[in-house]
């Protein structure tokens, strides 16, 4: 038992992996909120497709800006462990404040609390990411990336199967709209404070093992904003492609519910459970990914995979309705976890360990730009074109996240002998000979100082 005390042990990362899993569990379960409730925000409380999808791209708009910022302060000013503190604090106080708006009936309330609850929930997610690069590296990374996003996105699919069950409960009682939205998202606050206590434990963890393994938690390289502008143009498109993608996916799933009821004819209720098997399936099958990908290697290969899945679905969706739903959602599931298990750790191959703050902090800012701009754009679609209008934007966008995978694939292997797609085994003698070369390096440096 003596083991698991020390920070080293296998079991006592465990630990430590449970808490960073935890962190962002209460923030993907509140981020979907609306997304349950569509039918009731829109044909209860009367918002239109445009206003409901602000709720979401409100939510983005503050983390065009701050999560380089949250990456900054946890890279060189306030640290990991009290950021990601904070962030969980906002995180919280904003599912309460959107809370109070659904039972006050007062729609720039709710905005207002969403605006709040994005201002910690991707800075929160940056720090998650800088936890996991800084206490697992090498092979062990893909496997963890897949096992957070398996635990935040179970959060997101507890969220679609319990939110609409918890509003009808709160309806029974008070018999008001208002009083059982605002009480359901009350409930859903609990979960926030959660990841705020998960956030306080592991800064405790974090503290500790910087102590007894002698490790600063901030590098004694100085970090500054303007290292971004040295960053190599294969991150820039990396961000490319996580933008193009992901706004495929959460705009789909957002307006989702009703977009399974008009289409295929479902239920309510069965289009809420059909509408969140894609995170169920990722909560599931991202570490089962992770672990391939581990053994495997050829990240840039799985990304190429991923995309041409999502392509497939949406083409599905968009244009051949003979075809069962439970498909298209199911290919959109797997396809979501070989790029989430896949994508992610190519950062870390990408960017020093000092910078890795700044550099997650910046792929989230320009993630939300896109979910912001195009969470208002699709709206905008719906409300005048219709879903196969929606359908074939996506289409185009996945089109172009795939060429800029394979212009990425195409740099890495002029310029980095390919590293970012070599097996496992090939991508750890690599990373031996580059370590050897550093040594060797500072070796010389230090004769020619001292002569």
């Amino acid at each position: 038992m003596i083991f698991i005390c020390r920070p080293d042990h296998i079991s006592h990362k465990a630990i430590v992996l449970f808490f960073i899993s935890f962190l962002v569990f209460g923030s993907y379960y509140c981020y979907d909120n609306p997304g349950p409730l569509q039918d009731v925000l829109r044909k209860k409380v009367g918002l239109s497709q445009f206003e409901f999808g602000n709720l979401y791209s409100v939510y983005s708009w503050p983390n065009v800006i701050l999560p380089i910022v949250g990456g900054y302060l946890i890279d060189a000013v306030v640290g990991l462990r009290v950021g990601s503190v904070l962030f969980a604090g906002f995180v919280l106080l904003g599912q309460l404040i959107f809370a109070a708006g659904g039972y006050l009936e007062l729609y720039w309330l709710m905005l207002v609390g969403r605006f709040v609850f994005g201002v910690g929930g991707e800075s929160l997610a940056v720090g998650q990411n800088t936890y996991a690069s800084l206490w697992f590296v090498g092979n062990s990374l893909n496997l963890v990336f897949g096992l957070t996003l398996s635990t935040a996105r179970l959060g997101s699919t507890v969220n679609f199967w319990t939110v609409g069950v918890i509003y009808d409960y709160f309806y029974e009682i008070y018999e008001d709209v208002n009083s059982a939205i605002g009480w359901t998202l009350c409930a859903a606050s609990i979960l926030c404070l959660a990841s705020f206590i998960a956030a306080v434990v592991l800064g405790v963890l974090d503290r500790r093992a910087s102590k007894i393994l002698e490790r600063d938690e901030i590098s004694q390289e100085k970090v500054q904003l303007r290292d971004i502008f040295q960053f190599p143009l294969s991150f820039w498109l990396l961000c490319t492609v996580c933008v193009l993608y992901y706004v495929t996916i959460f705009p789909f799933i957002s307006f989702g519910q009703e977009f399974l009821v008009e289409s295929y004819g479902l239920d309510k209720d069965t289009a809420n459970t059909f509408i969140g098997l894609p995170y169920l399936i990722s909560s599931f099958g991202s570490p089962i990914v992770g672990f391939i990908v581990d053994r495997v290697g050829r990240n840039l290969s799985f990304v190429s995979l991923s995309i041409v899945m999502t392509l497939t679905s949406h083409i599905l969706f968009g244009y051949v309705h003979i075809i069962h739903p439970l498909v298209g959602i199911i290919l959109i599931g797997i396809a979501y976890s070989t790029l989430a298990s896949s994508l992610w750790p190519i950062c870390a191959l990408l960017i020093p360990s000092h910078q890795l703050g700044t550099a997650f902090g910046l792929i989230q800012s320009v993630q939300n730009l896109g979910l912001a701009l195009i969470g208002m754009g699709v709206g905008l679609i719906l409300d005048s074109l219709g879903y196969i209008w929606s359908e074939t934007f996506f289409n185009i966008c996945l089109v172009i996240a795939l060429i800029c995978t394979l212009i990425m694939w195409k740099l890495d292997s002029v310029n980095n002998g390919g590293y970012l797609n070599l097996s496992s085994k090939q991508r750890e003698e690599e990373r031996s000979l580059r370590l050897e070369s550093k040594k060797a390096t500072k070796s010389w440096r230090a004769s020619v100082i001292s002569m």
